[in-house]
């Protein structure tokens, strides 16, 4: 058969209004039932099975030699039409695609109705190159639930003249039930994905819980030994609580997101910390990249900036008006490197003779759980720390 030669235009190859003319052939109600039926069982049992049994049942309850569906998508824009689950002649061109503004599935979608073509091949080039003859075709838009555009239905038949306002209502039912169908399945996935989502996130609340009071009662404890009096305790166990808090207060904040997979930057943590010692930023320079860590390595630095910024407020460069504390870090050779640095406070003359409970939790925190090194450098113009990590243990 050869291709119509391509002389009209593309009003001319849509004949929609010959559908009201032409006298549906005996309806079969009965085999319109058993395919919603078997529709719906395939909802229940295979709901993978749907758009392509779909598909079948369209060319069979209308006598056509090809169908298939026209998928939407809606990128790159304005969007294209990919063909899937194709039957008959046509089905050589499965996972082709057409353009959504120059085809009869764009037409069909904008009009949101049945749309029938004779001979599109005359009015678009990409038919007729790929020497595709198209007697007659139906075409009947499909949704999701009448909301979202998921394409188009298509029948062809191999004469003209086949297709009536039977087939055009009967297909227009199949696919209304069809995108129902599929948007309660659509409806089901978000809602498992949703639970799912929730019991993972009150898991690792509560597990967060736990970890937080082992912590506390860590603090307590040490507090406890460190301080002279019941005052000096609740002084110094309340700066470390509230440090805890508001790393807490930054995980915390990321779990309500959405995502049990919390990550907060550390530059960020470091100005939380800080804010209660240098207000505004004033006597306070923070510089580095982005660094994400994880929960628990959020509480532990939190901790180790606490106890050095409450040692500067005490006694180091936040003790003086003139003083400052200058904090950068880097990344390199798959480490982590911070330098915490003092000047204009109080002259340094000698390091203290004991490590204090700020030095031990701070050892232990990033040569014990991280893995990495630790120095001081009590220089007479103030304290310098030089801290090191692998990056990947700051993930945890």
């Amino acid at each position: 058969m050869n291709v119509r030669p391509q002389n009209c235009s593309i009003a001319d190859v849509y004949i929609t209004d010959e559908l009201g003319h032409r006298a549906p052939t005996k309806t079969d109600y009965m085999q319109e039932k058993l395919a919603l039926q078997e529709l719906a069982a395939k909802m229940a049992d295979s709901p993978e099975e749907i758009l392509p049994r779909f598909v079948d049942l369209a060319m069979t309850m209308t006598g056509g030699v090809s169908a298939g569906l026209s998928l939407f998508e809606s990128n790159p824009p304005p969007g294209v039409f990919r063909w899937r689950f194709l039957r008959g002649i046509l089905a050589p061109f499965e996972n082709a695609t057409t353009p959504r503004d120059f085809s009869p599935c764009g037409i069909t979608l904008d009009r949101n109705a049945p749309v029938l073509s004779l001979h599109p091949e005359r009015a678009y080039s990409w038919i007729s190159d790929a020497n595709i003859v198209v007697p007659e075709v139906l075409l009947v838009p499909l949704y999701l639930g009448s909301k979202e555009p998921l394409g188009t239905l298509w029948i062809v038949s191999d004469k003209e003249k086949h297709f009536d306002s039977g087939h055009a209502r009967a297909m227009t039912e199949l696919a209304t039930f069809v995108g129902i169908a599929l948007r309660m399945l659509n409806t089901e996935r978000n809602l498992k994905a949703a639970l799912e989502q929730q019991e993972m996130l009150t898991n690792e609340m509560s597990h967060r819980i736990k970890n937080l009071f082992a912590l506390t009662a860590g603090l307590v404890h040490a507090s406890k030994k460190g301080a002279a009096t019941p005052a000096e305790m609740a002084h110094i166990l309340s700066g470390r609580l509230e440090a805890l808090a508001e790393a807490d207060a930054l995980v915390r904040r990321k779990l309500t997101d959405g995502t049990a997979s919390v990550r907060t930057d550390l530059a960020e943590l470091f100005e939380k910390i800080m804010r209660p010692h240098a207000p505004a930023g004033r006597n306070f320079i923070a510089e580095g990249p982005a660094v994400a860590l994880g929960e628990r390595t959020t509480n532990a630095l939190a901790l180790v900036l606490h106890e050095l910024a409450t040692n500067a407020a005490k006694y180091g460069a936040l003790s003086s008006d003139q003083g400052t504390v200058e904090l950068t870090w880097s990344t390199a050779d798959e480490q982590l490197l911070i330098d915490w640095t003092e000047r204009g406070g109080p002259a340094v003359v000698q390091p203290p003779e004991n490590a204090g409970f700020g030095t031990r939790l701070s050892r232990s925190t990033i040569v014990g759980q991280f893995g990495g090194e630790l120095a001081y450098h009590w220089r007479p113009e103030g304290l310098s720390v030089a801290m090191s990590m692998p990056l990947s243990a700051l993930a945890v």
